[in-house]
C-alpha cells in the first residue's frame, strides 16, 4: 500500500496542473471561440487524458527510480541562476531551461513523424481539436522518456523559485496551443508558439504537412528551417484523411492497426494495374 501512496503523491501534481489547465483553456474556447465544439464532444478526449497521464505517471516514476537506483548524474551544469540573487535571473533561468527542453521535444517530435507516425497519427486523426481533445497514444510516454527524458536528465541547471510558476505556464500552454480561440499571443507568436502556430501542423492542407514541430518556442523550427508563420486569418481544418478520430477506447488503443489497414487499402487501389498483354 505505500508503493501506491507513493506513487499516488508523484502523480498528484502533475493531475492538478493537467486538470487546472484543461479548465483553464476550455474557458477560453467557450468565451472567445474560433469554433464551436460540443462539451459531450470532449468527454472521450478527457477519458482519453485520465489514463494518459497515469500511464505517463507510472512510467516517469519509474525511470525516476531506475536513474537514481543505476546513480546516474548530469553531465552538464547550467550556472543559470546566477545565485537566484536578482528576479531577472528568477525568469531567464526558467526560460534557458524551457527552451534547451523544446530542443529535445522538437527532435522528438520529428522522430514521431518519421518512424513512429502510425502511433503520433493518434494526436494528428483529431477533427475537433481543443485543449481536452489534443490526447495522444498511450505508447508515446515511453517514446518521451527515451527522446526527451533521458538527454535532459543528463542536463542539470540552477532550481530557484520561478521554476514551479514556469512549469504551469508551460502546461497552460500546451494546452492552449490547441485550442480554437479567438486569442492568440500576437506579435509575441513570432517568438512562443501559439494556437495558430500550432494549427498549422496539425492542418489537412499538404502544404502544411511537417511544419511547426515546437510546442514552447519557434526558435527551433525558424533555425531548422520547418517554420510556417500563419497568415492573419489562415485557420486550416484538422484531421488525417486515413482515419477519424477515435471516439472509443478502443478506437483509441487500436488506432495504429486501422491506420496501418487504411493505407493499405488505399495503396492497393492506388497501385496502377499491370498492362494488359497484346496476344
Amino acid at each position: 500500500m505505500s508503493t501506491l501512496s507513493a506513487m499516488w503523491e508523484t502523480v498528484k501534481p502533475t493531475l492538478v496542473v493537467w486538470t487546472f489547465g484543461f479548465s483553464v483553456m476550455t474557458a477560453v474556447e467557450l468565451l472567445a471561440p474560433r469554433e464551436r465544439h460540443s462539451l459531450r464532444g470532449r468527454l472521450p478526449g478527457l477519458l482519453f487524458w485520465a489514463i494518459w497521464l497515469a500511464i505517463s505517471g507510472v512510467a516517469y516514476a519509474g525511470f525516476r527510480t531506475l536513474w537514481s537506483a543505476l546513480g546516474i548524474a548530469p553531465l552538464v551544469t547550467l550556472p543559470t541562476g546566477a545565485g537566484w540573487q536578482t528576479p531577472v535571473a528568477w525568469v531567464v533561468a526558467p526560460l534557458i531551461g524551457a527552451v534547451i527542453y523544446d530542443f529535445f521535444f522538437y527532435w522528438c517530435h520529428r522522430a514521431q513523424h518519421r518512424w513512429l507516425w502510425r502511433y503520433h497519427a493518434v494526436h494528428h486523426s483529431i477533427r475537433e481539436m481543443s485543449a481536452v481533445n489534443a490526447f495522444h497514444h498511450p505508447i508515446e510516454p515511453f517514446v518521451q522518456i527515451l527522446l526527451i527524458a533521458i538527454p535532459t536528465s543528463l542536463i542539470a541547471s540552477e532550481v530557484g523559485p520561478a521554476v514551479p510558476a514556469m512549469l504551469v505556464l508551460m502546461h497552460l500552454q500546451a494546452s492552449f496551443i490547441h485550442t480554437p480561440s479567438r486569442w492568440h499571443l500576437g506579435p509575441l507568436s513570432s517568438v512562443i508558439v501559439d494556437n495558430r502556430f500550432h494549427r498549422i501542423h496539425h492542418s489537412v492542407e499538404h502544404r502544411h504537412f511537417d511544419h511547426n514541430f515546437g510546442a514552447f518556442t519557434t526558435l527551433w523550427d525558424r533555425l531548422f528551417g520547418t517554420a510556417w508563420m500563419p497568415e492573419k486569418d489562415e485557420w486550416p481544418a484538422t484531421g488525417i484523411a486515413e482515419v477519424d478520430q477515435p471516439r472509443t477506447l478502443h478506437q483509441w488503443v487500436s488506432l495504429p492497426v486501422a491506420y496501418d489497414r487504411a493505407t493499405d487499402a488505399t495503396s492497393r487501389i492506388e497501385q496502377p494495374r499491370a498492362p494488359a498483354l497484346e496476344i
